[in-house]
C-alpha cells in the first residue's frame, strides 16, 4: 500500500512583489517555521485531454474545478517519490486526494495502466482517468517555493512561489528545469492555506500591507498563452 493523503482546506492566493513579501515576513516571521520541504523547486505535470478540457472547465466554472497532476519536489529520477493528485475545488474549498509512487511507477501507469498500488484513492484516480478517456501529460509547470507553517498551528501554511515557468515539450526530467516565464520576474504568488478561518494576526498583517486576494491559476496562465498560440497557428491543438 502506497502512502495516501487527503486534504480539505481553504486556499487563498495573492499576487505581490518581492518587496511586499519581505515586509510581510518582517511582520510575521516570528510566528512561522519552515515546513518539511522548506525551499524547493516544485514540478507539477498536468494531465489533460487533447483539447484541454479539464483546464477549460476549471477556468469557466465558478463553483466546481478539477485537475489531474503529478507533483514532485525537485526534478525527479526514476526512484524519486512523486504524488499523483486529484485536486478539486468546490465553493471555495479545496479537496486534494493523492497517492505517492516513484516516478518510474508513474510512467508505467501512464504508459501501460500498471497500477502501482491498490486502495480507494488509486481507484478514484483510475475512475477519473477513464472518465476523461485517459488524459496525457500536457504542461509542466515549474517554480521555486518557500514554504512555512504556523508555529502555533501546523494546519496554517504559507507558501511563496517565484520564477513560475512552463513548457509543453520534453515533459520529462531530461528537460531540466527550463521553461518559459509566465509572470514578471519580480512577481510572487502567496498562498495561504487554512482549515477554515484565517488567524487574526495574519489577517491584520495582510490588511496593514494592503494585500488582497487574487484569482490565480498557474496552469490557467499557461493555458491562456497556449490557447493564444493555437489561435495564431503557432502550435497544434492535438
Amino acid at each position: 500500500m502506497k502512502d495516501t493523503y487527503i486534504f480539505r482546506r481553504v486556499e487563498k492566493k495573492y499576487i505581490i512583489d518581492k518587496n511586499v513579501k519581505d515586509k510581510l515576513l518582517e511582520i510575521i516571521s516570528h510566528r512561522l517555521i519552515p515546513d518539511a520541504y522548506g525551499k524547493s523547486t516544485i514540478c507539477s505535470l498536468y494531465l489533460d485531454t487533447p483539447d484541454y478540457l479539464l483546464i477549460r472547465n476549471s477556468i469557466d466554472s465558478t463553483v466546481y474545478k478539477e485537475k489531474l497532476r503529478v507533483r514532485s519536489y525537485g526534478l525527479p529520477s526514476a526512484d524519486s517519490k512523486v504524488f499523483f493528485e486529484i485536486k478539486k475545488k468546490y465553493k471555495g474549498v479545496v479537496y486534494k486526494r493523492r497517492v505517492s509512487m516513484t516516478y518510474g511507477e508513474m510512467c508505467e501507469y501512464l504508459a501501460r495502466r500498471v497500477r502501482p498500488s491498490e486502495g480507494q484513492i488509486m481507484n478514484e484516480i483510475d475512475w477519473v482517468m477513464k472518465y476523461y478517456a485517459y488524459p496525457e501529460p500536457r504542461v509542466l509547470i515549474l517554480y521555486e517555493r518557500e514554504a512555512y507553517t504556523c508555529s502555533e498551528n501546523e494546519n496554517v501554511r504559507l507558501t511563496f512561489d517565484t520564477n513560475v515557468r512552463y513548457r509543453t515539450e520534453n515533459l520529462t526530467p531530461a528537460g531540466g528545469d527550463s521553461g518559459k516565464n509566465i509572470l514578471p520576474d519580480d512577481t510572487v504568488i502567496l498562498e495561504i492555506k487554512t482549515p477554515g478561518g484565517m488567524p487574526l494576526w495574519l489577517s491584520d498583517a495582510l490588511d496593514k500591507l494592503k494585500i488582497y486576494p487574487s484569482k490565480c491559476s498557474k496552469y490557467g496562465y499557461a493555458y491562456s498563452e497556449i490557447h493564444d498560440n493555437m489561435k495564431k497557428g503557432k502550435i497544434s491543438n492535438v
